[in-house]
């Protein structure tokens, strides 16, 4: 990762603009204009930062008995000569403040530098899980300039949110605040320390919200000013309320670039809330492996509205197979609750308690259905299942108008692949080919229609109407997906 000179950001500058413009037209104005003009007043910091300040750590991790890592982050002379002057440990290297702890062969290495936030007077506090994972040791700093050990309470991966305790009363704590009623376009407020710099205070505004980046959570979206070290930190509002944890930068040199991204204080709360119980996240899970619906496809199979979740995979054995679910569903509801994204579903799933029973609406071959499921408990890294290769396939039968030359499958391949029926795609050219589709997918529905075998196959397609495109559902490997296929293109 490769961090930037720091100079003045976009916000500064535009507070700036906007404070020369205000003096401008105060001074343009005629006394009388001025008088019944109102006024605009820039947001002011300094009380909610004087209240919440407080409450927010430098978190510090140590690696022992181990080589040192190379640093994270490369340095131009510049900025490495900025943190010498000030007398920052460089990330990634040891302090040379500090000696080694009795009983160590080695001097501790310094693993990285966070942020984080105390939630409870007795010393729990909320970082980011990537913050402390894979630490030896954790060092909290308060804004009094004490150090504490603090030990890991929990961690949960997939929503990055960590708890940490340290041993200590009477502490500041944060205000908890409600995401609901977060707008776009209103100020917010980070505190941190970046690149190690205890404290740092920066602003902005709200993005956007529910922003999907391909995790486990919908994120906050900001344009606050956020850097390596600003992680595990608080995203406070102008009522001093903590409304998420900043968690994540786009940027392509490794610096602030603009936007920055914040786990919703809502969601963080619940995981951590479990994590203090029990030190783990428990989770629901159906068993799925899922993709986007694409507009193309929701139009092709009648769905309408690019909504849901399409079913690529259904894991042998799990509760949604058990349920009657099937790849190719597209799951649009969950216990009435509308699946807009693919993303929403693990969401709701996740938060489901496993042994109870959901249900969820599926939309199969033109026409949608109740599916009760007993939803189960996350486990991850489960392995799964692949199907055998290699066997001796049935001639083929003709290409067709659509470019495909498809063949029957073998019922030992139909058994190993759980599949009542489908036909072995053989060879591709013309329409199915510019499509995407390739030799070895198994063709299982054409527009809402299951294919039970070649000769069935081939009645279909030559019933298709050529001036429209055709929805056809294929098994890849382990997963399904739609494809749209344009005869006449």
């Amino acid at each position: 990762m490769r961090v930037e000179a720091l100079s003045l950001g976009g916000n500064a500058h535009r507070l700036l603009v906007a404070g020369l413009a205000a003096i401008t037209v105060f001074a343009a104005a005629p006394p009388a204009a001025h008088a019944q003009a109102p006024q605009a007043v820039l947001p002011d910091f300094t009380e909610l930062v004087e209240r919440v300040g407080p409450a927010v750590v430098n978190i510090r991790t140590l690696e022992r008995g181990r080589a040192a890592r190379q640093a994270s982050l490369e340095m131009d002379e510049n900025l490495e000569e900025f943190f010498r002057r000030f007398g920052i440990p460089l990330p990634g290297r040891p302090d040379p403040r500090r000696g080694a702890p009795p009983g160590t062969d080695e001097e501790p290495t310094q693993r990285g530098v966070g942020s984080g936030f105390i939630l409870s007077a007795d010393g729990f506090v909320m970082t980011n899980a990537h913050v402390v994972e894979g630490a030896d040791e954790v060092i909290v700093t308060l804004t009094d300039k004490r150090e504490m050990n603090a030990r890991i309470v929990g961690s949960d991966r997939r929503t990055d949110v960590a708890v940490v305790k340290i041993d200590a009363t009477g502490l500041p704590v944060v205000r908890v605040g409600d995401v609901n009623t977060l707008r776009v376009g209103e100020w917010v407020l980070a505190i941190g320390s970046p690149f190690g710099l205890d404290n740092t205070v920066t602003a902005g505004i709200v993005s956007a919200k529910q922003r999907d980046t391909g995790d486990y959570l919908p994120f906050i979206q900001t344009d606050v000013a956020v850097n390596p070290g600003n992680s595990g930190g608080p995203l406070i509002n102008m009522r001093g309320e903590v409304i998420g944890i900043n968690s994540q930068i786009y940027s392509r040199s490794g610096g602030f670039m603009g936007i920055s991204f914040a786990i919703p204080i809502d969601e963080a709360m619940r995981v951590a809330d479990q994590l203090r119980t029990s030190g783990r996240v428990i989770r629901g899970r159906i068993g799925v492996e899922i993709a986007p619906v694409t507009k193309d496809v929701a139009e092709a199979i009648g769905l309408g509205k690019a909504m849901g979740a399409l079913v690529r995979n259904v894991e042998l054995g799990g509760p949604a197979e058990k349920a009657g679910v099937e790849a190719g569903d597209i799951i649009t509801k969950v216990d009435g609750k509308a699946i807009d994204r693919s993303a929403d579903l693990p969401r709701l799933i996740g938060g489901t308690k496993p042994g109870s029973r959901t249900s969820l609406q599926v939309f199969r071959r033109g026409n949608y259905r109740d599916v009760a499921v007993m939803v189960g408990e996350f486990e991850p890294d489960r392995p799964r299942r692949t199907s055998a290769q290699g066997e001796a396939q049935p001639p083929s039968v003709a290409k067709t108008a659509i470019g495909l030359s498809v063949s029957d499958l073998t019922e030992a391949q139909k058994k190993d692949l759980k599949l009542r029926g489908g036909v072995r795609v053989d060879a591709v050219e013309g329409p199915a080919a510019r499509a995407g589709l390739r030799e070895g997918d198994v063709v299982l529905s054409m527009d809402n229609v299951e294919v039970t075998d070649a000769k069935h196959f081939g009645t279909l397609v030559g019933k298709l109407d050529k001036t429209k495109p055709v929805s056809v559902l294929v098994r890849r490997g382990e997963g399904v997906q739609y494809v749209v296929i344009r005869p006449g293109r």
